[in-house]
């Protein structure tokens, strides 16, 4: 257990309020979705697998079961390594959700073999980056008619490690360094988060906030692929090195929750966090040409060219 982790200690309920949660069957985002549930939410858990979401939901409902009251699960599948599956899902989220009120880009993979998404992106930066900014600006007209709103997205203090590579971010050109990789993926996520923020403005668009933050050194799954990258024992060498550092998915997921619901930072947007209070992140995060650099070429990865979230009316809940 970690010798300090941040808590959130917000009592607020979330009845009547609708929150998206990706890579929710697991980890700290397991832990953020039986939060919102306590809280009254209605949590959207939009996983790559169905099978472990329904897992996920039983587990929870069964902690649950003797509060006097709480949120609703719906199961959801989203893979963010498939920007079809990204579409399909916000697609359906469109046409039947009135509002979304909390968007949690929660879901990631960690230091992966060398590999591409079925985009040709690589791994890393395609589903931790890409498939959450495909995911945020198809259903930010829906979150601009439910504010107010949070957006919530997970980075690491990995993100201080490297730089970022423009000239080659899906390691066509150099030779793929797993760490690297999944550096530059989160601090795709702080910039990502910083120009949201100031892109909103830009638009007088009030009442959504967005929010970047770092987890801490948890006890999760997210690791697996250590033993590959790295060398064999690297996973479990890391765990006995930083096992007293580590924190328990509960406590990993305060920063999160924090983001999510807290009244203090409500008036709080485009700021980086650790353990429930702003921290300043690498000088690499706060560069506003690398932030604007790499929203523009995200737009045109992610085909979205014709498509401005900021300025396109929410055309309304369908089938309903």
């Amino acid at each position: 257990m970690s010798f300090f982790s941040g808590r959130c200690l917000s009592k607020v309920k979330l009845f009547g309020k609708t929150a998206i949660i990706t890579g929710s069957n697991v980890g700290i985002g397991k832990e953020t979705a039986l939060d919102f549930y306590r809280r009254g939410a209605r949590v959207i858990l939009a996983c790559r697998s169905l099978e472990k979401a329904q897992e996920a939901k039983r587990e929870i409902e069964e902690k649950c079961q003797e509060l006097p009251e709480t949120g609703v699960l719906v199961l959801e599948k989203c893979d963010l390594s498939s920007m079809k599956s990204v579409r399909d899902f916000t697609k359906k989220i469109l046409d039947t959700e009135p509002h979304v009120d909390i968007l949690i880009n929660n879901a990631g993979v960690m230091m992966c073999p060398k590999g591409e998404t079925e985009d040709g992106f690589e791994i890393q930066f395609g589903t931790n980056h890409l498939g959450h900014f495909l995911l945020t600006m198809l259903l930010l007209p829906r979150i601009k008619n439910s504010t107010p709103a949070r957006i919530v997205t997970v980075s690491s203090k990995a993100h201080t490690k490297y730089g970022i590579n423009f000239d080659d971010l899906n390691y066509k050109k150099r030779r793929y360094n797993a760490m690297e990789a999944y550096s530059q993926s989160k601090l795709a996520n702080v910039l990502f988060s910083r120009e949201l923020a100031k892109k909103l403005k830009e638009h007088n668009i009030e009442g959504i906030n967005t929010y970047s933050l770092h987890p801490g050194v948890i006890k999760t799954e997210l690791g697996r692929h250590m033993n590959e990258t790295l060398f064999w024992g690297a996973r479990k060498l890391f765990g006995v090195l930083l096992g007293p550092f580590m924190k328990s998915p509960e406590l990993g997921a305060q920063t999160t929750i924090y983001c999510g619901i807290d009244e203090k930072c409500a008036n709080e947007t485009g700021l980086y966090y650790s353990d429930c209070v702003v921290t300043t992140p690498h000088p690499n995060a706060l560069n506003d040409e690398y932030a604007k650099k790499l929203w523009d070429i995200s737009v045109e990865l992610v085909g979205l060219q014709d498509f401005n979230p900021f300025t396109v009316n929410d055309p309304g809940v369908k089938n309903k």
